[in-house]
């Protein structure tokens, strides 16, 4: 893990593709250890094929080889597949109150297209963890509602994702023109989630993706 996190130092500094030059001491203070345990790791990424080392004088430089990029790519990716694309964790917030006109409008096509009959509303959840529900659903397949003219008006497409919140099915939506920001989740089901499961602002939630 150390040799890890000495890795990713190394390539915020833009050690990928170029030699940079970096000191043991500024690397010690970064990771919270001392220079003899940087020198250390430095030698056995080397040895291990991680990155390359040259010193020159009191100057090294150091550059993250293919091998070394592969392993942080490895990294990323069983990362990802533990934290994102599982679950949000959240918040419940109030909305503007705009929610409920909107479920009305896609009320048949909600029900086309996911199976239920949504209750005339959203809950809104401010998402804590991961960073936004984009975070948490990169990997997730939408279901798109398509868009339709209503007496004039235009209502664009909107990507449904499926998620269960304590075994009640339901679908975070995101419209095609949100005007929440990416840390608002919207989600509709066929109750009503805030009588059903005793939420209100500021309780926490954890919401299930559902693929």
């Amino acid at each position: 893990m150390e040799d890890i996190k000495l890795l990713i130092s190394l390539a915020k500094k833009g050690a990928i593709g170029d030699k940079v030059r970096v000191t043991l001491r500024e690397l010690s203070r970064e990771l919270n250890t001392s220079p003899q345990s940087v020198m250390r790791r430095l030698e056995s990424l080397e040895k291990n094929g991680y990155l390359k080392k040259e010193v020159s004088g009191k100057k090294t430089f150091v550059e993250i080889t293919p091998k070394g990029l592969e392993l942080l790519e490895e990294m990323f990716d069983e990362i990802g597949k533990v934290l994102y694309g599982k679950f949000i964790l959240g918040e419940v917030v109030s909305g503007i109150g705009e929610g409920k006109y909107y479920v009305e409008q896609y009320r048949n096509r909600i029900k086309d297209y996911l199976g239920f009959t949504p209750y005339p509303g959203t809950l809104n959840i401010l998402v804590i963890f991961p960073k936004t529900i984009y975070d948490a659903l990169y990997n997730v397949e939408p279901i798109t509602i398509p868009g339709f003219t209503k007496e004039g008006r235009t209502f664009g497409d909107v990507k449904a994702y499926k998620v269960r919140i304590n075994g009640i099915e339901g679908a975070i939506v995101v419209p095609s023109r949100t005007i929440h920001p990416p840390r608002i989740a919207e989600i509709i089901a066929p109750v009503c989630l805030r009588e059903k499961l005793n939420l209100k602002d500021g309780s926490k939630v954890k919401v299930e993706v559902v693929k």
